[in-house]
């Protein structure tokens, strides 16, 4: 609205109409080179995203029953180069904007003259355009921080997925390291939404300034829906790789629960093959009484018997070779019950 009659009375000097003139154009080159950088720095986020689309490749080479895993990935980074590409048609439209802009300045400065009794409502207008353009660049700023975040998230889930290559009981914590970055990232997007929100707000109050600007504003606000849907599609996809993360912990889990069930078998392998060594030294006990102490007894019957054949003559000879084969005959006794107790001991082990 104008101003009350009042103020059509003041008018600038020709110095003060060209000092505001040198400060417009200050706060546009600021507002090119603030653009200019954002550009760089989306260029340098596509390249990052191309080696980890790389990265990514040879890890599916190296490792088969990750081709799943990493065909997500894959899509997920070829969705992030797709967000890019968007982000620098965005951009390119800023700029173009940006030029619109300036022409209109231009246009500004000729008619000035013919506006001099509205310079009053004029240096009104350019106050709120340099506090939305602070604005605008704090959020830059802002952009700018979350978009390192964002490549120090990249290289930590790079080296997270190196290390998964060699250490799959280290899969556990690194799954936990990415669902915190993914709730990093998610609050990120929130911030992104809310400094998305404060723009269209600024743009709005921009178009009741500026009628020439409701198309660039009605393009931003588009923008900013893509971007919240692709904000949603993120979500998604790192939800679904918290369940394939959890599948595999799950597999992990029953390779450890196979592992616990062959070590008890090898132990129970192991018992076996202690009680069988254990029934061969039994069984070789067994073999030395049968043939060294039952067999000796009647090598002594034996030869006895051959004496009371052969050489003896007299009573008294009798007596002895008799006195020896009932020693010999007690001996044999006293081993054949050693042998059947030893005996009736192996067969109580084998039912145990």
């Amino acid at each position: 609205m104008k101003k009350p009659q009042k103020s059509l009375n003041i008018i600038l000097t020709p110095s003060e109409y060209a000092f505001q003139n040198n400060e417009k154009e200050k706060k546009a080159n600021e507002l090119l080179a603030v653009n200019s950088k954002l550009l760089f720095q989306n260029q340098e986020k596509e390249k990052r995203a191309a080696e980890l689309v790389i990265a990514n490749e040879e890890l599916d080479f190296q490792n088969i029953e990750k081709e799943k895993r990493a065909a997500e990935l894959i899509i997920a980074n070829k969705e992030l180069i797709h967000q890019n590409i968007e982000k620098e048609k965005r951009a390119a439209e800023l700029v173009v904007a940006n030029e619109e802009l300036d022409f209109q300045n231009r246009e500004k400065e000729k008619r000035a003259a013919e506006l001099i009794i509205a310079n009053e409502e004029l240096l009104f207008q350019n106050d709120e355009k340099e506090k939305r353009a602070a604005e605008l660049i704090i959020a830059n700023k802002e952009l700018i921080h979350q978009n390192k975040e964002k490549e120090k998230r990249a290289a930590e889930l790079a080296i997270a997925n190196q290390e998964l290559c060699f250490q799959n009981t280290e899969k556990e914590k690194r799954a936990a390291e990415l669902i915190i970055a993914n709730k990093e990232l998610y609050y990120q997007n929130l911030e992104k939404e809310k400094r998305a929100a404060e723009l269209a707000i600024a743009n709005k109050e921009l178009l009741h300034q500026n009628i020439e600007k409701e198309k660039r504003a009605s393009e931003l606000a588009i923008a900013n829906e893509e971007l919240i849907h692709q904000n949603i599609e993120k979500e998604k996809r790192a939800a679904e790789l918290v369940i394939a993360n959890n599948e595999l912990a799950f597999q992990n889990s029953e390779k450890e629960k196979r592992a616990i069930e062959l070590v008890i078998a090898n132990q129970f392998l192991e018992e076996a093959k202690v009680n069988l060594k254990k029934h061969l030294r039994d069984i070789e006990e067994m073999m030395f009484i049968a043939s060294h102490k039952v067999r000796q007894p009647i090598a002594n019957i034996l030869g006895l018997s051959h004496n009371l054949e052969q050489l003896i003559q007299t009573p008294e000879d009798l007596k002895e070779s008799v006195h020896h084969i009932k020693n010999s005959a007690l001996l044999l006794d006293q081993y054949t019950t050693e042998l059947t107790h030893f005996i009736e001991k192996l067969k109580e082990n084998w039912k145990e």
